[in-house]
């Protein structure tokens, strides 16, 4: 078998272990491995992104689920509006940002200040009261379709913006979590399809890396549904600094090579 297949397994296990506690699929930090180590083509490796969310989620939902945090209804109400995003994402990546250098600088503009962000956010809280309401229906709405459209164009499925943002209204993880999650499966099936669709129309690698992105998945099915389980064991800021830091550090290492 190619070791491409066995690399693709564990990177989705390691990563979606660490990020599965805090609402994070992992794709955003596995894009990088699959477009450097694994040899990705681009666009290919949006759509293959995508596929590693889709077999990864169910891992981390059944677990949730099984302890009783998919009952929240903020998960349907954040899929109503992030899956027109999500398509509309993917046409633009496609046809307007096809090239590696445009995407390698879109990859570093979200990661880079997303990590410091994080890692701020996290070493400086804001003290808000942890029952603070989730945002309004038009701000739910605009939330949505932003981060659907931009999880469309990098293959992430959104979850990894959502969270931040909802958790700096002072969300608690545990309602996070599992809401964030739910949406990036369901919008990475749409992507998917969408980028499957577009592959007839387009040429060059538009299609996912079937083999791989079902590979990585299989990891991230094992390693989410072990994060799901350890969340309420692992302290949320040393999580929040870790995913921080490694946000930051990719983005740092993408735009020194889309400018050199």
């Amino acid at each position: 078998m190619d070791w491409t297949i066995w690399a693709g397994l564990a990177a989705g296990l390691l990563i979606s272990v660490v990020t599965a506690p805090v609402g994070v699929s992992g794709a955003v930090f596995l894009l990088p491995v699959q477009l450097s180590v694994l040899g990705v083509p681009s666009p290919a490796v949006t759509p293959t992104n995508l596929l590693f969310n889709v077999v990864a989620g169910p891992g981390a939902l059944w677990r949730y689920r099984r302890d009783g945090a998919l009952r929240d209804g903020l998960a349907r109400r954040l899929v109503l509006w992030t899956l027109p995003g999500v398509v509309v994402g993917a046409a633009v990546r496609v046809f307007v940002l096809p090239g590696p250098g445009a995407f390698r600088l879109l990859v570093a503009a979200l990661l880079l200040p997303l990590g410091t962000w994080l890692c701020l956010r996290t070493l400086r809280p804001v003290r808000l009261p942890s029952d603070t309401a989730e945002p309004s229906a038009p701000a739910l709405a605009a939330l949505g379709l932003t981060v659907g459209t931009v999880g469309g164009i990098y293959g992430i499925g959104g979850g990894s913006l959502l969270g931040p943002v909802l958790a700096a209204r002072g969300m608690p993880m545990t309602r996070i979590a599992p809401a964030t999650l739910a949406t990036t499966f369901t919008t990475s099936i749409a992507g998917a399809a969408a980028y499957a669709l577009l592959a007839l129309a387009s040429p060059g690698p538009v299609a996912p890396d079937w083999r791989l992105g079902v590979a990585c998945g299989l990891g991230g099915l094992i390693g989410g549904y072990l994060g799901a389980r350890l969340q309420p064991r692992l302290p949320e800021s040393a999580l929040r600094l870790l995913l921080g830091a490694l946000a930051a550090a990719l983005g740092a290492l993408y735009a020194v090579q889309a400018v050199a």
